[in-house]
């Protein structure tokens, strides 16, 4: 009886919105579909009968219809752009067999034959041109044959080897609501809208697979297929990777008639808005049933591959569990099958669709009962409550996150925080405790979040994940506290019942709310369109001390950290001192470090500190940084000649002003800042003298001090394909200007790797007349071909192991500047390429690929690259100068420690180098060709802590 009266209801429900209502309206589609899946060519045939319902007021003369295959048809697809915009190349640069499309499609209206036109932007997007108007509360059979070219699975659908996930995979139309049509390209990060109707799906395959599909499967027949073709020679004993499906093989005439065991199954579903299916020839199969409160009794089944068994065992528990809290929650599941399968989807997590959810492999029961959880919950949030998520995220992830908090705030879950036992490392355990709460907790602070109410397609993909699941959910928790536990699943419960199987917008959900629970509900909704941290009672933070760093409860306390550091250089040998600073996440405001630190050589107290306060000026991110900075390290030593050795120390004081530019457009990958700084330095010298008294000779170690101001413009773009980077430099001294571009630009190869190319351009002025006193004063700020010596980082902003040494492998070391030839002719008086002038260089380096890099055989990966430098300067161009007028050098680059440290090996180079070379250095000339470069300044924490989103 009880499934009777659920049988009228629904059908009484689907007749309501033609004759029962007249302010709300939408339209239907019912779809009977045959489809044979091809499992040698990855492909589907099929076609596909549409009764279209036109519930509308309106006389319909176009239908937009969504080809979503197309998506994966070639790079110039909105999902190929958007995944280059969240940094993913393997779609642009896939082969073409691995790519996919939808053609063959010949739509026919009522019997006629229908135009189809292309979307003037989309390719997975047509618009079907009517034979004729389709009035009001009418309705037309749409029908066309469809062939598909399954994808690599990318992207939620397509095929992993003989493993199949089809979903989005048949023409359909667009919706049309209130609002108008909603035709929208295949996104990767953007979800659906579309049409609820009956679905009745039929489907052709091998025998020996196994098919999870939406719905009810309804009838199963098993029949041979003869297929005749030519006998093509071949080795019949080599081994296929998967083997052919012949039951027999007949010989005859030259042909071979192979008898190949097909099944079809049929698939029916009333009242969803979409249909996706799964085969594969490994899935093991469990099943159960569930039964309501209402009487309604469901299956519910698991499909999954042996290797994840240990992790699925109780995966029929987790499903159950799901569809019961979510129908207390909202209202009881009225469908009668329910499913949860593994399959390989191009991310981690998994995809809804009804009645039936795809889960990526996991690594732990907890991570599998999480996830069915959120994708079983989906069934009423995106399912049943079918809302425009791709412009309204929220509504689907949002509010489902809601539900999750719930589930497993009143200790729902199955798998408790005990039974699975987890080792931590020394990063882990320093790690936040909630991630969303921590990378949401930096968006706001750093205002690179973005409304709760933004679209799909114009989150950025931290946001994406955080925004509209995590802050959504909070937001739905706010709403809980603003009426009450009790009253707030009142309005969810009426919410459900008012708008199950339809089309809901915000302004339904708040109306809702507001007639339930009587309260004014416009400064709450308000909240979706701000940002920032929704309103919370504020705590009061506590200064803690703790050991190295951590980002535990950094809403909570003011840390200040401390743990050993350590030092070395050629001078002041091994370093030994404390680390003291506040640096965490959220950054602070204040932040300060500082770390004195002992040398055992030069028996010295050296270190470091910098005080920085940092405040934003706007809300789309502008910030400005006041900063301290201040070192004091032994630059250079000296011998006596009694053996008596001085180590001569330097320091330096850097008040410095830094304005980075905010960002209006959420998704641009463009960074900017300008920046002042100023250089306040001392360095200990050597004076020789002669007392003519005492007929004796004297050392003294006078300090000269010396300034530089520094202003640097900086441009980059990190966009995955194709960044850039570019930096103006200004620098004056005494006596001297000193002006600089950089310019850096990453081309990358289809494979893998690619090229960077650096220019520089410089030019040196003197400021009044140049003597030889102020050419030798300023010979350290003058322009190199070569990557410059220690002696001449002016600002000592690089380290450098032995900064003012000519001999042994310390000597050897370069930096990233100027015209950065990795060739060096540092023995000379005056070094090849140096100069007063100006200089002009580019710099080439590319990957070479594993199939010829002979490191590849090490059991450690260690990059090998290529180098071409080529450059000119003003003193090559004067009448009988030293070298022409362009040099280069060439050869093979090292890279270590996530390109910290480079090991460059010049093979070729201009003549002007190999006479050096063979006048100057008459021993072990390869090893002492060989230059490196230590850059600290390319480390990147997130590079050891991937977790850190920032």
């Amino acid at each position: 009886m009880k499934k009777t009266i659920l049988v009228t209801v629904l059908f009484i429900f689907r007749l309501s919105p033609v004759f029962c209502q007249t302010s709300y309206w939408q339209q239907q589609v019912n779809y009977n579909i045959d489809v044979t899946l091809n499992d040698t060519a990855n492909t589907l045939d099929g076609y596909v009968k549409m009764d279209y319902y036109n519930n509308s007021p309106d006389t319909l003369l176009i239908i937009w219809i969504h080809a979503w295959p197309n998506a994966y048809k070639n790079d110039r697809t909105a999902f190929s752009d958007q995944l280059l915009q969240n940094g993913r190349t393997d779609f642009y640069f896939s082969s073409e067999d691995k790519r996919g499309y939808i053609n063959r499609l010949d739509f026919k209206v009522n019997g006629m034959v229908a135009q189809l036109q292309d979307h003037p932007e989309h390719q997975d997007i047509f618009k079907l041109v009517l034979p004729q108007p389709l009035l009001p509360h009418s309705k037309i059979k749409i029908e066309t044959p469809f062939h598909v070219k399954l994808p690599h699975n990318f992207s939620r659908g397509g095929h992993v080897e003989q493993a199949y996930q089809i979903t989005q995979w048949y023409p359909k139309p667009a919706v049309y609501d209130q609002k108008g049509w909603h035709p929208m390209p295949y996104l990767d990060q953007g979800e659906f809208y579309s049409e609820f109707g009956d679905y009745e799906v039929q489907i052709t395959l091998p025998s020996n697979y196994v098919v999870a599909a939406t719905g009810e499967m309804v009838n199963e027949t098993t029949a041979p297929v003869i297929n005749t073709k030519l006998v093509v020679k071949r080795d019949l004993a080599t081994p296929r990777k998967h083997p052919p499906f012949f039951k027999t093989k007949i010989v005859k005439n030259n042909t071979i008639q192979s008898a190949v065991n097909t099944k079809t199954i049929v698939y029916k579903q009333i009242n969803v808005h979409d249909f996706a299916w799964f085969a594969d020839k490994s899935f093991i199969v469990k099943t159960d049933t569930l039964q309501l409160p209402s009487g309604n009794i469901i299956k519910v089944s698991a499909y999954f591959q042996p290797q994840q068994s240990a992790y699925w065992k109780n995966s029929l528990q987790y499903i159950k569990k799901a569809v019961v809290t979510r129908s207390n929650y909202l209202g009881e599941y009225p469908y009668k099958t329910v499913t949860a399968i593994e399959a390989e989807m191009g991310f981690n997590g998994g995809m809804e669709y009804p009645t039936i959810t795809s889960i990526s492999p996991v690594k732990s029961s907890a991570v599998l009962e999480s996830v069915i959880e959120h994708e079983v919950g989906h069934n009423w949030n995106y399912g049943i409550l079918a809302t425009n998520e791709r412009t309204h995220p929220w509504m689907d992830e949002g509010i489902n996150t809601y539900y999750d908090n719930r589930y497993y705030s009143s200790g729902s879950n199955i798998v408790k925080a005990g039974d699975e036992k987890k080792k931590y490392s020394f990063i882990e355990s320093r790690m936040p405790d909630d991630d969303e709460k921590f990378i949401a907790a930096n968006l706001y602070a750093t205002q690179k979040d973005q409304p709760i109410e933004t679209a799909s397609q114009d989150f950025n993909e931290i946001n994406y994940n955080t925004i509209a699941y995590y802050k959504t959910g909070q937001w739905m928790k706010l709403l809980e506290d603003n009426v009450g536990k009790a009253m707030f699943d009142s309005c969810m419960h009426e919410y459900y019942r008012r708008w199950q199987f339809k089309h809901p917008y915000p302004e339904d959900l708040k109306k809702v709310i507001e007639e339930v629970s009587g309260k004014n509900m416009d400064v709450a909704f308000n909240l979706l369109n701000k940002k920032g941290a929704l309103p919370e009672k504020p705590i009061k933070k506590d200064i803690k001390f703790a050991s190295f760093f951590s980002f535990k409860n950094t809403d909570q306390h003011h840390y200040i950290f401390a743990a050993p550091a350590i030092g070395a250089n050629f001078y002041d040998k091994l370093m030994l001192g404390i680390l003291i600073h506040n640096y965490t996440l959220p950054a602070e405001k204040f932040q300060f470090v500082f770390s004195p630190l002992y040398a055992t050589g030069s028996k010295q107290l050296n270190g470091l500190g910098r005080l920085s306060y940092q405040f934003y000026n706007g809300t789309n991110g502008q910030n400005t940084e006041l900063s301290l900075s201040g070192e004091t390290f032994s630059g250079n030593a000296f011998t006596d000649s009694a053996l008596n050795k001085k180590a001569l120390r330097f320091s330096k004081m850097v008040p410095s002003i830094k304005y980075t530019f905010g960002k209006k457009n959420a998704l641009s990958t463009i960074n900017k800042f300008i920046q002042w700084k100023t250089f306040f330095i001392k360095e200990q010298g050597l004076l020789f003298s002669r007392d003519t008294i005492l007929q004796q000779d004297n050392i003294t170690y006078p300090t000269a001090g010396r300034y530089l101001n520094q202003l640097r413009f900086v441009l980059t773009n990190s966009r995955i394909l194709y960044p850039y980077k570019t930096e103006l430099l200004a620098e004056q001294g005494e006596g001297f200007a000193r002006l600089a571009f950089t310019g850096n630009y990453y081309f990358n190869y289809i494979k893998s790797g690619g090229m960077n190319v650096r220019l520089f351009a410089g030019k040196f002025f003197y400021l009044g007349d140049k003597t030889f006193l102020k050419q030798f004063e300023t010979d350290a700020y003058h322009l190199n071909m070569s990557g410059p010596k220690g002696y001449e980082d002016y600002t000592y902003s690089n380290y450098f192991a032995g900064r003012n040494e000519f001999e042994g492998f310390a000597s050897q070391q370069i930096m990233n500047r100027d015209g950065f030839f990795k060739v060096r002719t540092d023995l000379l008086s005056s070094k090849t390429g140096k100069t007063d002038n100006w200089l002009i260089a580019a710099n080439f380096t590319t990957d070479i690929p594993k199939s010829i890099n002979i490191l590849q055989v090490l059991p450690v990966k260690i990059p090998l690259k290529a180098f071409l430098d080529v450059g000119t300067y003003a003193e090559s161009w004067q009448k009988n100068a030293a070298t022409g007028r362009f040099i280069y050098d060439a050869g093979l680059q090292l890279s270590f420690f996530k390109d910290v440290v480079q090991v460059y090996i010049p093979l070729l180079y201009s003549k002007v180098y190999r006479d050096y070379f063979k006048s100057t250095i008459t021993e072990k000339r390869f090893l002492k060709n060989i230059s490196f470069s230590i850059d600290i300044q390319n480390f990147r924490l997130k590079k050891i802590l991937p977790q850190i989103a920032f």
